[in-house]
């Protein structure tokens, strides 16, 4: 991928998991952390995890040397503190989290070069390259909004589509000429 296709493709990020957030605004307190035994129970702990993740691959990506210790221990076991339900009551705590996790993703994302995106970073017994990471996060999360909308008409709310082909309807991504 071109460090414009990375641009887009978070810009995209962005907008879905805004589109996420703003849907799950119409649940209840009650409803927002009910468990639905979904991979993380409840609409609030889908959204750590995706937030969380967000937090964590970013923190890898910004150091400059990361071992595989580092990546696969002090980033996710930070992850799991910083990240705990319990720190997180209701959707604004974690809307308050998110946007500042979004700001130093958007100066990451800025900031990529096309030979950036060749670096390779080390997970678990092999190395990836940030291109390939960067894409592994935006179709995680995607995979974890599904979820969320799932669980959103379990507890009878309408979820809002955050499809790309609907991100491109709407005009976002303009300034990214098509391949």
């Amino acid at each position: 991928m071109t460090r414009d296709e990375i641009q887009l493709l978070y810009e995209y990020d962005r907008w879905a998991n805004n589109r996420v957030l703003q849907a799950a605004s119409t649940l209840g307190a009650e409803e927002f952390t009910r468990d639905l035994a979904g991979s993380f129970g409840s609409v609030r702990d889908t959204l750590l995890h995706i937030v969380g993740s967000e937090w964590g691959w970013l923190t890898c990506w910004k150091d400059p040397s990361p071992s595989s210790a580092f990546v696969t221990e002090l980033v996710w076991t930070q992850r799991e503190a910083l990240f705990n339900a319990n720190a997180f009551p209701d959707l604004a705590a974690v809307q308050l989290k998110w946007a500042e996790i979004e700001r130093e993703q958007v100066e990451f994302v800025n900031g990529v070069t096309d030979e950036s995106l060749a670096r390779v970073l080390p997970v678990r017994t092999t190395q990836i390259s940030l291109a390939h990471l960067m894409q592994h996060l935006a179709n995680h999360s995607t995979y974890h909004r599904g979820q969320v909308s799932l669980m959103m008409r379990q507890l009878g709310a309408e979820p809002l589509a955050t499809d790309f082909a609907m991100f491109l309807m709407e005009g976002r991504g303009a300034r990214v000429a098509a391949p």
